[in-house]
């Protein structure tokens, strides 16, 4: 269930209620029983749930891959342009 925020426009207060996404929003406030306004938030920050994340896990190895033969016959190929 999400935190909102509201403000007062009668008196300025700021509150926060725990309610859920289905529930109507709060209409007065509890200090002097004014109008009250929903503040959009800055939400929540990301929570890792389960085992956890490291920094192995997405880690490239420290091989390099080997060189394609696509590639070494296209140098081949330039070598044998240059030296004609």
């Amino acid at each position: 269930m999400p935190t909102y925020e509201y403000r007062c426009k009668k008196c300025g207060h700021r509150f926060e209620r725990f309610q859920s996404i289905s529930e109507k929003p709060v209409r007065k406030c509890p200090k002097c029983g004014g109008k009250v306004q929903r503040i959009i938030g800055p939400g929540a920050g990301i929570i890792f749930k389960g085992s956890g994340f490291y920094v192995t896990d997405y880690k490239r190895s420290k091989e390099k891959p080997a060189p394609s033969k696509t590639a070494d016959s296209k140098v081949t190929a330039d070598k044998k342009t240059d030296s004609i």
